[in-house]
């Protein structure tokens, strides 16, 4: 019997991307077995949506007061086989680390062997889960992912990469050379929640998402565990498309562009991203020295923007402040601001 492989997308708030994804994800020319749909309390009408597209044959109830979980039926597009769709409706946006935690934890106890994570701004290629299905087999394997793109046909090379822990500071990641998505298959270190295939068998020795963390580097801390146990293998030939990414301009960090202000409007500036990536750094960091210089040096570059940039220049210095010291001490506190703190 061949291994059984049940996609997790969370969603929020764009319930037109997620169609598309639904449907890419029911063309697949290696059929999927189910589909974990968690969505984060979205306001926009999603449920009404899935109930119009026929994903969903009733509404979740009004006003609840934790997650509530429905099995539909949906079928394969390409052969016409059974899909199980688990539509989850969380009675708040858990953000996308507790959209994932929730998926994952849910597939792996319904049995699954691999569960096929992704944002529901992700589109994979029809034949995207049969490409990376070869690698099945291979026991040394935990994670497959394939190569992202964005829709002008550019490779999304921050999404793919490998890790450095001795330079935790300005960038963690580091993002494979193009020449690299040439070769059938490469180890890497990290794949984002954009198509990230986890086996069961690593879901059971490493948990689930860190929940804890809300938004940004929740991929990476989960795929270092991952690692810890195994490989990740990106399969280049196996693509899938991360439409919203190209709206945000996020790929301008890894092309040299990283004007001050630009850079904090865009990246930095997020509670969430700063005192996530001070967590790792603080737990993972080959040098503390080093880590902590870094820090330091970066937290003094972002104190000089604001006080360039920035009107209200004591509150913002320190909120920043307030993030490294989260991180160091590992308060998740996930009820401070969710909103980016500069205006575009």
């Amino acid at each position: 019997m061949s291994d059984s492989v049940c996609a997790v997308v969370v969603t929020y708030n764009r319930k037109n991307l997620l169609i598309e994804c639904l449907e890419a994800l029911r063309k697949q020319t290696r059929p999927i077995q189910g589909i974990y749909l968690i969505d984060n309390a979205s306001t926009d009408g999603t449920p009404e949506l899935l109930l119009e597209k026929g994903y969903i044959s009733e509404l979740p109830p009004q006003n609840l007061k934790e997650p509530w979980e429905k099995e539909f039926i949906i079928q394969n597009l390409t052969n016409r086989e059974e899909i199980k769709l688990h539509y989850v409706r969380m009675h708040e946006n858990t953000g996308g680390a507790g959209g994932f935690y929730e998926g994952v934890k849910r597939g792996y106890e319904k049995g699954y062997d691999w569960l096929w994570l992704m944002d529901d701004d992700a589109e994979p290629k029809e034949d995207a889960l049969e490409n990376l299905s070869i690698y099945f087999k291979n026991s040394n394997i935990m994670g497959l992912a394939g190569a992202v793109f964005l829709p002008n046909g550019a490779v999304a090379i921050h999404h793919r990469g490998r890790i450095n822990f001795k330079n935790v500071f300005p960038l963690i990641q580091i993002p494979l050379q193009l020449e690299e998505y040439q070769k059938e298959a490469v180890e890497i270190d990290m794949a984002s929640f954009v198509g990230l295939l986890v086996k069961r068998d690593a879901i059971k020795k490493i948990g689930f998402p860190k929940k804890d963390f809300f938004i940004h580097h929740d991929d990476l801390e989960y795929c270092i565990r991952l690692r810890s146990i195994g490989k990740i293998l990106l399969v280049p030939k196996s693509i899938i498309f991360h439409k919203e990414a190209s709206k945000r301009g996020v790929e301008k960090r890894f092309l040299g562009i990283r004007k001050l202000r630009k850079e904090f409007n865009e990246y930095w500036l997020t509670y969430y991203g700063i005192r996530n990536l001070v967590w790792l750094g603080k737990r993972y960091s080959k040098s503390k020295v080093l880590f902590y210089f870094q820090m330091f040096k970066t937290l003094l570059r972002q104190i000089l923007g604001i006080i360039l940039f920035d009107d209200n220049k004591l509150k913002r210095i320190k909120f920043i402040i307030n993030a490294y010291l989260d991180g160091l001490r590992g308060k998740f506190d996930n009820k401070k601001p969710k909103t980016f703190l500069y205006k575009k």
